[in-house]
């Protein structure tokens, strides 16, 4: 039952905090990104990623230049998660198949926000073990804390087993590109399928 409530207490504010950034699409909007969209984020795209400095599969820093070196599409979780992140990288790694049928290379990222567990060689196991190409990432909880808040997640370190406890998280995937940056999220609702059509909308409008 914990766990249950726990993962619906990280449903909830990833909810939460969605329903915040998005308002109102304007008119008239120079975005080139705009026939994609369905609304538009509060204080635009910019507002949202930046630089980061982690650690890779293999031990070695990397900055978000080194990671992000065409259309990625990032998610922040962690390897203990026992159902959402499993189903959302699944499902993230089932859109990059359908993406690369439809001829766009896209590469699948995860962030790891439980730095005292997830060594490199977990995150690294963990990714490849969901998809080839999928990139694993953790750090410093410096790192990791920093490299969320620029992309306005959310995560907390629940209390109970010190070896066994959870971490509520915001659930969101983010689409981002080398030359423009940060370009939209996702919810987790959307099937593989149509998270593969929204992103090669953006794709192609690059």
């Amino acid at each position: 039952m914990d766990r249950i409530a726990a993962v619906a207490a990280a449903v909830s504010v990833a909810a939460l905090v969605g329903g915040v950034w998005y308002v109102s699409a304007p008119s008239g909007t120079a975005d080139p990104f705009a026939q994609c969209r369905t609304s538009a984020i509060a204080g635009g795209a910019a507002s949202i990623g930046g630089p980061f400095e982690l650690i890779n599969a293999q031990g070695q820093t990397v900055t978000d230049t080194d990671v992000i070196t065409g259309p990625s599409l990032l998610y922040f979780g962690y390897t203990f998660c026992p159902d959402v992140c499993p189903m959302d990288t699944v499902r993230n790694a089932e859109t990059v198949d359908l993406l690369s049928e439809m001829g766009h290379e896209v590469t699948p990222v995860f962030i790891s926000v439980d730095p005292k567990r997830d060594t490199p060689e977990a995150v690294g196991d963990f990714a490849f073990n969901l998809h080839e190409k999928m990139v694993g990432l953790t750090g410093s909880e410096q790192q990791v804390r920093a490299a969320s808040q620029a992309y306005r997640t959310y995560f907390k370190v629940q209390n109970g087993d010190p070896d066994y406890y959870l971490v509520d998280h915001s659930t969101f995937s983010y689409l981002v590109f080398p030359e423009t940056g940060f370009a939209e999220f996702f919810r987790r609702d959307l099937s593989a399928e149509q998270l593969a059509d929204r992103v090669a909308c953006f794709v192609k409008a690059i």
